[in-house]
């Protein structure tokens, strides 16, 4: 594999963040207007333009500082607004909503994983660009798996807190509804004192895993 400079580094992973990102946001909404909330559609947030979902801090300022700190990168985007009284049954649509952004990463993922299989079966002479193709392949796997297993983690704001808080029963689901404002402080201590990788990394590892060995090629 070649050896990355700046400008091949920030192709071959911008490209990938950034539309595991979007995809995801834009997955909530368009879940959310087929269950019947026409908000995200009606504020121009159904789109792939990234502009539209970047949060200056989450996808600019903090994966910033985390790719520098740690070489590891972590951020989020601008949430795309879900108005659950225009859903038909809110509780059981929150959580459809909600799992629509896993979801999308999981297509993604695939998505990367046939593209670098592509590249492997073309048979074609290894260039500089199709090196530099296979690596962003593998970083669009590896950052939709992380994306998908770490939103799934059962805690507000993530979606598998949402998915968790529609099917508690009322008495349960909303002193837990209580915690959303402290969320995002509690995940950030528990990704700075390792418990949170503890916990997800066997899940990410062994969906890394599965994939490599569904295409016969190392992906990482």
């Amino acid at each position: 594999m070649p050896e990355l400079n700046l400008i091949s580094t920030l192709f071959v992973f911008v490209i990938p963040v950034i539309f595991a990102v979007t995809v995801h946001e834009v997955a909530h909404g368009w879940v959310a207007s087929r269950l019947g909330d026409q908000t995200a559609k009606s504020m121009g947030r159904l789109t792939l333009n990234p502009l539209k979902h970047i949060d200056p801090v989450g996808t600019i300022l903090v994966p910033a500082i985390m790719y520098f700190a740690s070489g590891f990168i972590f951020g989020w985007a601008k949430p795309v607004p879900v108005n659950w009284r225009n859903l038909g049954h809110p509780r059981r649509d929150m959580a459809i909503v909600a799992i629509a952004g896993p979801a999308a990463n999981l297509l993604m993922l695939l998505f990367w994983a046939i593209f670098a299989k592509m590249i492997v079966l073309s048979g074609n002479e290894p260039n500089h660009l199709t090196q530099l193709l296979f690596i962003m392949c593998g970083i669009g796997v590896t950052i939709n798996i992380v994306l998908m297993i770490l939103n799934l983690f059962p805690i507000l704001p993530l979606d598998g807190g949402r998915v968790l808080t529609a099917m508690l029963p009322p008495n349960l689901a909303i002193p837990f509804s209580r915690l959303e404002p402290y969320g995002l402080i509690i995940l950030v201590a528990l990704l700075f004192s390792g418990i949170l990788w503890k916990i997800l990394t066997p899940f990410i590892g062994g969906t890394l895993t599965l994939i490599s060995q569904l295409t016969q090629i190392p992906i990482t």
